[in-house]
């Protein structure tokens, strides 16, 4: 895609709606221009605002529809403002389930104006089912007591840590934000059910026998909604090492009215599903996005987590994950 890149953020007001333009703006800042906000959006990435003929004169080459909603749906108010976009000479990359290329009105603006669009949720390859067979290399899958608790920013954080300590590793993008950072990957909630194992087995292939594929999570096992495919993740990834991801205060999953369960309750059900691929399967820590938490209970609130679970906890963030990266690279017991 052609960078520098506006996000669009419309008009989203939900909690977690904006993770891509978030995530975007965070991990791949160098490629960041601004921001498109309409009326009613409760999202702010920091970024200048700016109009799609505002960012095309400033340089913009793509507006990134950075935004997902239930059911990953292009809204119809929206339907102008990209075709907008496109007739000002951007590109336009959208992680929604519809494609923007059946969408009339934008393929047609698309190919009047020789515009491209990049429908990067879609798989671009067939994948095989998954065989379950023992891969050599190592890694690491973040799973989440929810969805939108930092599964994506915990791999990053802790691929980056492993770097830093001269380990070899990789993140493996299994959202689209998380391709768009990474440059590839495969959305695997787009993947047809019965070849979700599979392609997490293509995805973090057999390796070096001291690499570390760290492995974006996706959904909860505990959401009644998505758990079937964190399911087939936890299949065809072979975990050696789970990361539990979660968000302190949250009581209810997003969008339903179930509770969010515990953080040794969603660890006995990851281990209990790894296990079938890898019986040598192991928790090493506790991720928590603690953006709501103050300064000045969030290391009592590391400790209680800490007491309750027996693992290391730290927001990955705030505190970075060092503590995680110790146990991870220390012998099993």
């Amino acid at each position: 895609m052609r960078a520098p890149y506006l996000l669009f953020l419309g008009d989203a007001a939900l909690v977690g709606m904006d993770k891509m333009a978030a995530g975007i703006a965070r991990w791949r800042a160098r490629d960041c221009l601004a921001q498109y906000r309409l009326p009613g959006c409760a999202f702010d990435t920091g970024l200048p605002d700016m109009t799609p003929a505002e960012a095309a004169a400033a340089g913009a080459g793509t507006m990134v529809i950075g935004v997902v909603n239930v059911g990953g749906v292009i809204p119809d108010a929206w339907v102008a403002k990209i075709v907008a976009a496109l007739e000002a000479g951007l590109d336009v990359a959208a992680g929604m389930h519809q494609r923007l290329a059946d969408m009339p009105a934008i393929a047609e603006a698309a190919r009047r104006c020789g515009r491209t669009i990049h429908d990067v949720r879609q798989p671009t390859r067939r994948f095989a089912t998954g065989t379950g067979a023992k891969r050599s290399g190592k890694r690491l899958l973040t799973v989440g007591t929810d969805c939108a608790v930092g599964k994506k920013y915990t791999a990053l954080a802790i691929e980056a840590e492993l770097r830093a300590r001269q380990v070899d590793a990789d993140f493996r993008a299994t959202g689209q934000t998380g391709l768009l950072i990474a440059g590839r990957g495969v959305v695997i909630d787009a993947v047809i059910a019965d070849f979700i194992s599979g392609a997490a087995e293509w995805l973090s292939p057999a390796a070096a026998a001291d690499h570390w594929d760290v492995i974006e999570g996706q959904g909860s096992l505990a959401h009644p909604a998505y758990a079937a495919v964190t399911l087939g993740l936890i299949h065809g990834s072979q975990p050696d090492a789970l990361v539990i991801c979660h968000e302190p205060g949250r009581e209810t999953l997003l969008g339903l009215d179930y509770p969010v369960p515990s953080l040794n309750a969603l660890a006995e059900m990851a281990l209990n599903a790894a296990h079938l691929t890898n019986p040598a399967a192991r928790a090493v820590g506790i991720s928590i996005n603690s953006s709501a938490v103050p300064e000045d209970a969030l290391d009592a609130l590391v400790a209680g987590i800490e007491a309750e679970t027996g693992l290391p906890c730290c927001d990955p963030i705030r505190q970075g994950v060092g503590k995680i990266v110790d146990l991870l690279l220390a012998p099993a017991a």
